[in-house]
């Protein structure tokens, strides 16, 4: 059948399995909309309230789903505005998919009203970018963009469509949808030797990223704690990966990670590290990092390995199906010695946490924990209130944990609860702070709009938490710029927009608006009042190692 270029966009997303998309119109895509219309019984469009938080949107569907997330912009500002989001999606390994409108193919490099060379913009930061020229490859190549997004270590893939394209006609024949590339274990005698290694250890560590949620490989990877004695830490991407209460669990690694997690991968002489990277955040000062320890990593990306911690034995594969050839080359451990050193460490992070009494970050989260259902995906922006809730929230199943780790970008959060909220048809969370929720808090509007079962818990300290966390520490209370001192009525805000709101002062006061916020069938923002000067703790000092971990801070040092 024939069809215009518009119609075939709309037609192969179908074909995709896709049944929701999220964007914003402009002219030059006003087409590819004509045709959303004409199929709204077949896929769903959400208007957000910028492209920002469309692009957010996709990247919180796909995360929670683990199906590609799609996401709708026109040209020039509108393409600029999902760059951010774009970027978001390629450090954390999302797979996206993004469809830019153009002027049309005769006008491109005349700078056009609304021009933009989107494809150069956004080439550091895709799998892979096109511009169709010919509307007869339009399908073939929104097909190959999907493969390209799901295949290996997911990511972000741009089309930009010019308008006349969008106009054009040509043959148009349905197919299936695409599959992913086949994957592929390591080499086998990477793996032999890799498990000669690990044999030989006396204090494994196993560290974990959101690789291991991409390759399904949970019932791997802890039939592999077992069979080495060994405990588990993750990184921010991780989190969600295993049920946080397993037992072998000691929860995030690195910078503000759990002490005990930190510690133990400090003190191991074997880190076997599965589906993630040694980022700054992980490793503090690299000079000090491991000195003690042999790394065995295993990533489906290549460039990951030894890209900045020199691994001992590297292994390049499917991390499901390379686990599965090294587990029955392993022998069994019993490892006392280790469990006691463990379990000591366990007992020190036990001591340091925060049992003040009243409303804390912590006793915050605690209490969010019993209004999460066991499918209830929890989002956050960036910021001291992402990391309590890394530290403390509880999951039992995968996907259920949605934060921006590689680019930290604030004003993530709303676009990807109303993302993950669709994706899963659950109540969705968003933890925020002041500082974030004014990033985002437009899309507020979007979530009321599409009654969107939301649950907003703004944690309210008037500053920019982590920066002035730094300026207390390391800047001599210089305190430029992050004392926000605003007068917002985040309540009423809420009700302006259509939402709920409820203001707590006092841990009695957040429970009681916690009840009420998941039983609105509103979105409802719990502002939750803390002090200014409360700390995420544990922290590495810039520069510093594991040697140097903050775990407790004078109250003087943190008095103005």
């Amino acid at each position: 059948m024939k069809l215009s270029g518009a119609d075939i966009i709309v037609r192969t997303l179908i074909e995709q399995g896709i049944e929701t998309v999220f964007g914003y119109p402009g002219g030059q895509i006003i087409n590819v909309y004509d045709s959303l219309y004409k199929y709204q019984d077949e896929i769903k469009h959400i208007l957000t309230a910028h492209e920002q938080g469309a692009a957010h949107a996709a990247d919180g569907y796909a995360r929670a789903s683990g199906r590609p997330g799609v996401v709708i912009a026109t040209s020039g500002p509108g393409a600029t505005n999902l760059v951010t989001g774009i970027a978001t999606a390629y450090l954390d390994s999302v797979p996206m998919i993004a469809i830019t409108g153009n002027v049309p193919t005769y006008q491109l490099g005349t700078d056009s009203f609304q021009e933009i060379d989107i494809t150069g913009i956004t080439l550091p930061i895709t799998k892979h970018n096109y511009v169709v020229d010919d509307v007869n490859d339009l399908a073939p190549t929104i097909r190959e963009a999907f493969t390209l997004a799901i295949s290996g270590r997911p990511g972000p893939v741009l089309i930009d469509v010019p308008k006349d394209i969008q106009i054009a006609e040509c043959e148009y024949t349905p197919a299936e949808p695409v599959s992913p590339a086949p994957p592929q274990a390591a080499k086998l005698s990477r793996i032999e030797a890799a498990a000669e290694c690990i044999n030989q250890s006396q204090r494994p560590f196993i560290y974990f990223g959101g690789g291991l949620i991409t390759s399904d490989a949970q019932e791997e990877l802890l039939a592999l704690a077992e069979k080495l004695d060994a405990p588990m830490g993750c990184s921010l991407m991780g989190i969600s990966g295993i049920p946080t209460d397993h037992p072998r669990f000691l929860g995030m690694q690195g910078m503000h990670g759990h002490y005990a997690s930190s510690m133990a991968m400090h003190r191991a002489d074997c880190i076997i590290a599965l589906g993630v990277r040694f980022n700054d955040r992980v490793t503090g000062n690299r000079a000090k990092f491991a000195t003690h320890s042999k790394v065995v990593h295993i990533d489906v990306d290549g460039a990951e390995l030894d890209k900045t911690v020199a691994a001992a034995h590297s292994m390049r594969g499917d991390l499901k199906l390379t686990l599965q050839k090294l587990l029955p080359l392993l022998g069994e451990k019993h490892l006392p010695e280790w469990r006691k050193t463990v379990e000591g460490l366990k007992f020190e992070e036990q001591k340091a946490l925060d049992r003040q009494s009243g409303l804390t970050p912590r006793s915050a989260m605690l209490t969010l924990n019993r209004f999460l259902g066991e499918n209830t995906p929890v989002a956050t922006d960036v910021g001291q209130h992402q990391m309590w809730a890394a530290q403390s929230l509880c999951f039992k199943n995968k996907r259920r944990f949605i934060s921006s780790g590689g680019l930290g970008t604030m004003g993530f959060g709303m676009g990807a609860a109303i993302g993950a909220a669709a994706a899963t048809g659950e109540k969705a969370v968003l933890v925020t702070g002041d500082g974030g929720f004014g990033m985002d808090l437009n899309e507020l509007a979007t979530a009321v709009t599409y009654r969107v079962p939301l649950v907003i818990l703004l944690m309210n300290n008037g500053v920019l938490g982590m920066v002035r966390q730094w300026q207390t520490l390391f800047f001599n209370k210089h305190y430029s710029n992050t004392v926000l001192d605003r007068r917002t009525d985040f309540v009423a805000l809420a009700r302006a927009f259509g939402a709920d709101g409820e203001r707590a002062e006092t841990h009695e006061q957040l429970e009681a608006a916690l009840k009420k916020a998941f039983e609105s069938d509103l979105p409802f923002v719990v502002e939750c009042i803390i002090d200014k000067d409360e700390f995420v703790l544990p922290m590495l000092p810039p520069g510093g190692s594991m040697d140097d971990i903050i775990t407790k801070v004078d109250s003087e040092v943190q008095d103005d």
